[in-house]
């Protein structure tokens, strides 16, 4: 069987709950937001003052999207510190569990991506692809 019908319809993408995640925890933040969250719980602001050039909303809404995949829980704080505390969840960390080889596979291979990369432009003799590695 293979991993991927062919031909790939619409209803076939839409469909597909793998391309669904992949691309919330493929987006700028939610990777790192939830790294930060495996290694300990912290406050709202806590996380704000953590990351630079995350801006409040788009963290709110980083927040919202972990919480909502069941990848991050929410617990309300009472009392005098009251506040929100986060952390990952076992799914989340499961989640991490997969995704950090996948880190340590880019760093080990950076030079030849970037090899790869350089080849390729020099080659095609435009600069239209922008690299994320560098």
């Amino acid at each position: 069987m293979s991993l991927v019908p062919v031909p790939v319809t619409t209803a076939d993408r839409a469909a597909c709950p793998v391309g669904d995640v992949l691309t919330r925890v493929g987006d700028k933040w939610s990777l790192l937001v939830l790294g930060l969250l495996a290694e300990r719980p912290y406050g709202f602001n806590e996380l704000d003052r953590a990351v630079h050039d995350l801006s409040r909303r788009i963290l709110t809404r980083t927040l919202r999207q972990l919480e909502r995949d069941g990848l991050v829980d929410r617990e309300v704080r009472p009392g005098k510190a009251a506040g929100v505390e986060y952390r990952a969840t076992a799914l989340g960390r499961s989640l991490l569990d997969l995704v950090v080889p996948l880190g340590r596979w880019v760093l080990a291979h950076e030079d030849a991506i970037r090899s790869a990369r350089s080849r390729y432009d020099n080659a095609s003799g435009t600069r239209r692809v922008k690299s994320t590695v560098d």
